[in-house]
């Protein structure tokens, strides 16, 4: 799970000092494994910063993606004791993000699109499966706190005879505080791929 970290990502974490970390991202640390524990998305992720591994200890069939430990790990590194706005921006508002969230790096929300269409009710349906919240936005939408300090929204719209559907993620301002644009891509691209993953029957 986590072969595109670069090694001194973990040297940097290892380096670093458990309480504070723990204070800043909310999460905890196991003495006796050497690794921090963070409730990621309603999963518990386990860093194990000297041994430079990220393991998920959930039984959910999620479609980890595997850019995902990029975000974990950057996360524990870079995130402060930052309040948050709840004030949405899209990518392009993000500084820098114009530029980088385009061609290989476009947020992929047709995979969203492309599994439900016009089919409102399921996405709302599989947006509370994932312990979304709805809020009044678009023709449905869904925030998540993706860890306890980053909560972010997905809006979606139906199509009509001129446009298709079309699917939207919205971050609270102070993302762009604490964490780079690779590392809100490698979050986007799971968040889509879990909220497009087709369950059931």
């Amino acid at each position: 799970m986590s072969e595109n970290i670069a090694p001194f990502h973990y040297e940097d974490l290892a380096k670093m000092d458990p309480g504070e970390v723990c204070h800043r991202a909310l999460c905890r640390y196991d003495q006796t494994e050497k690794c921090y524990e963070l409730d990621v998305w309603g999963d518990v992720y386990r860093v194990f910063p000297h041994a430079g591994a990220v393991r998920c200890l959930s039984e959910n069939e999620h479609p980890v993606d595997s850019y995902f430990p990029i975000f974990v790990v950057h996360y524990l590194l870079s995130i402060g004791e930052t309040e948050i706005a709840y004030q949405w921006i899209s990518e392009k508002d993000i500084p820098g993000g114009a530029t980088f969230f385009r061609g290989p790096h476009a947020v992929p929300t047709e995979r969203v699109t492309n599994r439900f269409q016009n089919d409102i009710e399921a996405f709302s349906r599989r947006c509370a499966d994932l312990s979304g919240a709805p809020i009044d936005m678009g023709d449905a939408a869904f925030c998540f706190d993706i860890t306890a300090r980053i909560p972010v929204v997905m809006l979606y719209w139906q199509g009509d005879e001129d446009f298709g559907p079309e699917a939207r993620i919205l971050f609270d301002r102070s993302i762009s505080q604490y964490l780079a644009l690779d590392v809100i891509y490698a979050m986007v691209v799971e968040m889509c791929a879990r909220v497009s993953k087709s369950i059931g029957p």
